[in-house]
């Protein structure tokens, strides 16, 4: 049976894990009357929740005498880390366009690393049957991108398919006949070669994922790229600076069937399989045999652009919601996700129990802060921070492409806004119905919190998308919230009629009956600088009946604050507490009188 590997990429919410869905029921993977999930290679419960690939997955479809491994991988850049090491397993790629947004920003992100691998791309237009389709205007711009990327002339020469992946049909030309995925199954067979392997050669394998079972332990899957894995045979790990990390056995061999993994006795070169048995080789090490002696070189990752802190919640409610609140506790999990996650970084700060961990942006440590909190943790969260670097003397920031599809009437304070925090318009053009698409370079700290107003801004219209561009000269300071907030004075339980009080001094962040505590915030000051208050005071109540009737309290509705939202909103000097059921804005000191003494401080250095 012939082999074929190919990725699935794609900007974020252009259709690759629908795609699979019907390639998967096409071949006839799945009964006719099995009862799959929809987006069914989107396992985690966060991936379900939001509608995106976090995690690459590997599945495997039969089709006629061919065996195809197919990696659906994420579409955001935030997650770029897995693109990469992905791509070194497979030898073609689907590459997937919206047939109305055309290419995006991490459209071009993915493409280019894989043209940059030498891969020859098969490009699928999907989503023709949309209203808004252009799927003609959408293929030269596809090309352009290739272009603009310097593909080689064989790379140019992509063979294309018109496609809709909800309805199940691929074809040549839009005027084609619609009636399966057949087309696409026979360009993958015909346009992506089998892999190049050397069965004779020792065992050797590049580990490119990690995951952690509680049966089996490490789980690293990787391409076989010569020899058998038996199981039971004898191997080693080599790190990538090519030191022998470890020697043991394979304990499984994991094959891929459809959505399931099986164990079988023997994988030969050219598959990609799942291996147990070692306890400290990871991702981007390679496993082989005892006799051979180079590494397999392992594509390098695009370094991190943002830090935050995670320390211990030392806040007066701690400990009452979570039951993982330790610093060794939240030391231990950190360095075990870099372990499978190799686009994070974690080091040990000074202050001890609390660590800084830099990763691609605000999403990756979001999407990390939110699995932490499901599983019981109780943290606080810094405000994140750009990672600067330094060449010739000269202090450089991150920089990010940032596409903006708008309404033209939004442009106006899209281009103002984004000015203001040092952004560089360097295009704009009309892409029709009104609207404008409008291409910024833009500092990574300038972008920081302002995806909450750009949704206001723009009346929920807007789409934005961006890209890590490159590093550039610092680009002087940047104005930060222009707020200050209300802070609570008293420890207990927040009142209706004290909230009510309070409402002409600025909108409201928690509710009535919601347990605050001294140096936690509980509202936005309608000024510039913070206040304290106190939201635990009921009204007097007295033995003197008054001649009206008692006043009812309406409160207005307070502003709900989300994982993301929060860490966007605080300044240096805030926190966010995390914790399994809640989520609380906080003054990094509690104590007003520390504060104090802090600013003082801070204004004389």
């Amino acid at each position: 049976m012939e082999l074929r590997n190919i990725a699935i990429i794609a900007h974020v919410d252009h259709g690759k894990t629908t795609l699979v869905d019907v390639l998967l029921r096409q071949s006839g993977t799945f009964r006719e009357n099995q009862n799959v999930a929809e987006r069914a290679m989107d396992s985690n419960d966060l991936e379900r929740e939001r509608g995106i690939t976090i995690l690459a997955k590997c599945t495997s479809v039969l089709w006629h005498d061919y065996r195809i491994n197919i990696v659906d991988t994420p579409g955001h850049a935030d997650f770029g880390g897995e693109v990469e090491r992905i791509l070194s397993m497979v030898d073609g790629v689907l590459l997937l366009v919206d047939a109305a947004e055309g290419p995006l920003p991490q459209t071009k992100f993915v493409l280019g690393k894989a043209l940059k691998l030498g891969l020859r791309p098969i490009v699928v237009i999907n989503k023709v049957d949309r209203p808004d389709a252009r799927p003609h205007e959408v293929h030269d711009e596809v090309f352009d991108l290739f272009a603009a990327l310097d593909a080689s002339e064989a790379q140019l020469d992509f063979p294309t398919l018109f496609a809709s992946g909800r309805q199940g049909w691929a074809c040549t030309s839009l005027e084609g006949e619609r009636t399966d995925l057949s087309p696409l199954f026979e360009l993958v067979r015909d346009h992506v070669p089998a892999p190049t392997v050397i069965l004779d050669a020792p065992f050797s394998m590049l580990a490119t994922t990690l995951e952690a079972n509680p049966y089996l332990g490490r789980l690293l899957t990787g391409r076989i790229s010569g020899g058998v894995a038996r199981a039971n045979m004898a191997i080693k790990a080599i790190g990538h600076d090519g030191t022998v990390i470890e020697q043991g056995r394979i304990s499984k061999i994991l094959s891929f069937r459809g959505l399931e993994r099986i164990p079988v006795d023997e994988a030969q070169a050219g598959d990609i399989v799942a291996l147990a048995g070692m306890t400290k080789a990871t991702v981007a090490d390679t496993l082989c045999d005892p006799l051979v002696t180079e590494q397999i070189p392992a594509q390098p990752i695009d370094p991190p652009t943002l830090a935050m802190t995670f320390s211990v919640n030392d806040s007066p409610l701690a400990g009452r919601e979570g039951d993982k609140v330790t610093g060794r506790m939240i030391r231990d999990r950190l360095f075990r996700e870099i372990e499978g996650n190799v686009a994070l970084r974690v080091r040990e700060t000074v202050e001890g129990d609390a660590y800084e961990v830099a990763g691609r942006g605000e999403l990756q440590l979001g999407i990390l802060i939110e699995t932490m909190r499901r599983e019981g943790f109780e943290m606080s969260i810094s405000r994140p921070r750009v990672l600067f670097k330094t060449e010739d003397g000269q202090r450089l920031e991150p920089i990010e492409e940032v596409q903006i599809d708008v309404d033209e009437e939004f442009s106006g304070v899209v281009v103002q806004k984004l000015s203001e925090r040092k952004a560089d318009l360097a295009e704009m053009r009309p892409t029709g119905a009104g609207k404008l698409r409008l291409l910024f370079l833009a500092p990574s700290r300038g972008l920081i919190g302002y995806q909450g107003e750009f949704l206001t801004d723009t009346r929920g219209t807007g789409v934005i998308n961006r890209v890590f561009h490159s590093y550039a000269p610092y680009k002087g300071p940047i104005a930060s919230r222009r707020t200050g907030v209300l802070i609570s004075n008293s420890d207990g339980v927040a009142v209706a009629y004290a909230l009510w009080n309070l409402e002409d001094r600025g909108p409201m962040l928690i509710e009535p009956g919601v347990p605050v505590y001294v140096g936690m915030i509980i509202g936005e000051h309608a000024r510039g600088n913070d206040l304290d208050v106190n939201v635990i005071k009921g009204k007097q109540l007295t033995n003197i009946r008054a001649a009206g009737k008692d006043e009812a309290v309406r409160l207005t509705p307070p502003l709900i604050m989300t994982l993301e939202k929060a860490i966007a909103y605080i300044t240096d000097e805030e926190l966010v507490e995390v914790t399994p059921k809640s989520i609380r804005l906080r003054k990094r000191y509690l104590d007003p009188n520390a504060r104090k003494r802090q600013s003082r401080i801070g204004d004389a250095g």
